[in-house]
C-alpha cells in the first residue's frame, strides 16, 4: 500500500466520553442513582471513529472536519494523533465540539447527555474550501454524516469529488437522499432507509424503490445494514447480494456503522472486489458490536495479517 493516504474522510467529528463508576445508593435528594465515578474514558466518535478504524486496520487516511476551540476539541485532536492519520481542521469558537457523554455503571448506560450545536454555515463553507484541493490526491472520499451541519454542502462536494475522480462512499443521515446524488455507494441502516423511502410491503417492493432511487440519483450501489439480519447490497443494473450477520453476542452497537464503513474502504483500497469488501465490513461490524462503547478494530481480529496481504 502506498504511504500516502488514498482515503479522505470528511464529516462530523465528535467526542464520546464515558464516565464509568459504581452505583451503591439512591440519592436522598431525588429518586435517582448516585454514580461514584471511577474512570473517565474519552473516545473518538463519528468521522473521527471512521478515521481511527482505518488507521487501526493499517490503512492510512486523511481526515477533514471542524472542531470547536474548546477542551473537547483539543482532547479529540490528541486521540487522533496517529501516524496513519493526516488531520485537516477548521477550528472555530462559534460552536462547541459535539460531545456524547455517557454515565455508565457495570457497563450499562444510566444516562446520555449530548452537547452540540449546528455547525455554523461559515465554518462548513471554510471546511469545503479546505477539502476541495485535497480531492485529487485521494481515490476514495468517505462522508460520515451525523446531521450536525458539517456536510450541509454535500451535493457540491460530491460533484467536486466526481470531477476529481474520487469514488464517494456515504454514511447518510439526511432523509433526503437527493443530498447525496452521484455517490458511488450509500450505506444507510434500515431505519435511515425507511425514513427516506417510507414503509414497504415486502422485499420485492423495496427492491423496486431502491432501483428507482439508484437510477434517479445516479448512485451505483446501496448497502443497507440490517443489524441481526446482516447486510444487503443493491447494485444499479440488477445485482443483489445478501450477507447474513455473523453470529455474535451484541454488547454495544455504538460506532458499528463507522467500523463497517472503514473496513469497506480499507479492503477496496487493498484491491478487494466490492462483494469481498462488503463481507469483510459485515464481519468487522459483527466483531465490534461485541465490544463496549465506541471501539476500534484490527486486521488480526478479522483473522488477517499483513503477510497475507503482501
Amino acid at each position: 500500500m502506498r504511504a500516502e493516504p488514498q482515503v479522505l474522510v470528511v464529516g462530523d467529528c465528535m467526542l464520546d466520553l464515558y464516565l464509568e463508576g459504581a452505583v451503591q445508593r439512591i440519592s436522598p435528594e431525588a429518586p435517582v442513582p448516585v454514580l461514584r465515578m471511577q474512570r473517565r474514558s474519552p473516545r473518538a466518535g463519528g468521522a473521527s471513529n471512521v478515521a481511527l478504524n482505518l488507521a487501526s486496520l493499517g490503512c492510512p487516511c486523511s481526515l477533514a472536519s471542524s472542531l470547536g476551540e474548546d477542551a473537547a476539541g483539543f482532547c479529540l485532536e490528541q486521540l487522533l494523533d496517529h501516524p496513519h492519520i493526516k488531520r485537516h481542521w477548521v477550528r472555530s469558537p462559534l460552536f462547541p465540539t459535539t460531545q456524547k457523554i455517557r454515565l455508565v455503571s457495570q457497563r450499562q448506560q444510566l444516562l446520555r447527555m449530548d452537547i452540540e450545536q449546528p455547525v455554523p454555515a461559515p465554518v462548513a463553507e471554510a471546511l469545503m474550501s479546505l477539502v476541495r484541493p485535497l480531492l485529487p490526491r485521494h481515490r476514495y472520499l468517505l462522508l460520515s454524516d451525523y446531521g450536525k451541519g458539517t456536510l450541509h454542502e454535500s451535493a457540491q462536494l460530491l460533484l467536486d469529488a466526481r470531477r476529481a475522480g474520487c469514488r464517494t462512499l456515504v454514511d447518510p443521515k439526511n432523509p433526503d437522499l437527493g443530498a447525496y446524488r452521484g455517490a458511488w455507494l450509500l450505506k444507510p441502516n434500515l431505519a435511515e432507509l425507511q425514513a427516506a423511502l417510507g414503509d414497504w410491503a415486502d422485499e420485492a417492493a423495496l427492491r423496486r424503490r431502491v432501483d428507482a432511487l439508484l437510477a434517479s440519483l445516479e448512485i451505483e450501489h446501496l448497502l443497507v445494514t440490517r443489524g441481526a439480519e446482516g447486510m444487503t447490497l443493491y447494485c444499479r443494473g440488477g445485482a443483489v447480494l445478501q450477507v447474513p450477520a455473523e453470529t455474535r453476542e451484541v454488547y454495544d452497537v455504538s460506532g458499528a456503522g463507522d467500523t463497517a464503513l472503514a473496513a469497506l474502504a480499507c479492503f477496496l483500497v487493498r484491491g478487494a472486489g466490492l462483494e469481498q469488501a462488503v463481507r469483510m465490513a459485515n464481519r468487522a461490524a459483527g466483531i465490534v458490536v461485541g465490544k463496549f462503547g465506541t471501539a476500534r478494530l484490527s486486521l488480526a481480529e478479522l483473522g488477517i495479517f499483513e503477510d497475507d496481504l503482501a
